[in-house]
């Protein structure tokens, strides 16, 4: 898995190898696949109250400001890039920060925390699709339903949080559309990424990425904070710095730390968790109110995730 966090979301679960050993984790490991559950789960809920203070692209920008000076220093004398990757890790994070995270926080930012969080939760469905047509790997009937499965799922969510009332319906879906596409590119950075970090280093292409993507983004953040009134306050900062630092960098490092003492198959479970972590949170955050379609939605979209990521690990566990 690249990942999450190399843009401070959730990573792909298997990385698309096979981990070695089958020994069943530690109780300090298991502690910390349940606090990467907690950490990644509450970024959605935390960006929404985020919002409640910042506009989109400057919490964004706040955010990886906070990031990118830590993810340089932690790779400073340990991993270098060489010059001929650079193009390809700048369109990286462009593609992850400028349009992946920045379309996730209009997303959440027009819908509730509830919907982005589910939706978002799609990420490892959506790469399975981009693994079979960029990397030729095959996708199984069962994968096939659990993608259906999963669309239909999206489709509930996004007409269930709109129940009642004719402007929420529309914002709700909206907001979906924006956190969907969100889903989309970074599936798509994920799978691109495989390639980058194979010869490179996870850890080096997710800070140089990082980099690039926040330097994307900073003309719009500007443009946005010249027509904007922003007014910084401590729960503002709070939120940014818990995207950036704990989210962000802390997840980034935890991941490859899990990664180094159990198999990916067995910490990819910390994926289930999230979604659920990320509802409770948001029900308890802003009150979010959830109908019968969304419930069937969500069960739709969770079904279709186990379906997915249960037939990778058997194909994994069969080569």
């Amino acid at each position: 898995m690249p990942s999450q966090n190399t843009v401070g979301t959730r990573p792909d679960a298997s990385h698309f190898t096979v981990a070695p050993g089958d020994a069943a984790p530690s109780l300090r490991s298991f502690a910390s696949m349940l606090l990467l559950a907690v950490i990644w789960g509450l970024s959605i809920p935390v960006t929404k109250l985020g919002l409640l203070m910042l506009p989109p692209l400057t919490l964004t920008a706040l955010r990886f400001a906070i990031a990118v000076p830590l993810l340089m220093l932690l790779i400073m004398g340990r991993q270098r890039l060489p010059r001929r990757a650079l193009p390809h890790v700048a369109a990286l994070g462009a593609l992850g920060i400028g349009v992946g995270q920045v379309a996730q926080t209009f997303g959440v930012a027009g819908t509730s925390a509830s919907v982005g969080t589910i939706i978002s939760a799609t990420i490892p469905v959506f790469i399975v699709v981009f693994a079979a047509l960029r990397l030729k790997q095959s996708v199984s009937g069962r994968q096939q339903v659990g993608l259906l499965a999963a669309f239909v799922g999206i489709a509930l969510v996004a007409l269930g949080q709109g129940e009642g009332t004719a402007g929420l319906f529309e914002s709700s879906v909206t907001g979906a559309a924006w956190v969907l596409l969100s889903a989309l590119t970074i599936a798509f950075y994920y799978v691109w990424s495989v390639e980058l970090t194979d010869q490179y280093g996870t850890a080096a292409v997710a800070a140089w990425s990082t980099l690039f993507g926040f330097i994307a983004l900073l003309p719009w953040a500007g443009w946005e904070m010249w027509h904007v009134s922003i007014q910084i306050t401590a729960e503002a900062l709070w939120a940014a710095a818990y995207l950036g630092l704990v989210v962000t960098v802390a997840g980034l490092f935890m991941w490859l730390n899990i990664l180094r003492t159990i198999p990916v198959r067995i910490a990819a479970s910390v994926q289930y968790l999230q979604p659920v972590i990320g509802i409770a949170a948001s029900s308890a955050m802003f009150g979010d109110r959830t109908g019968g379609l969304f419930a069937v939605g969500v069960v739709l979209i969770l079904g279709g995730l186990a379906l997915t990521m249960t037939s990778r690990r058997k194909a994994d566990q069969t080569t």
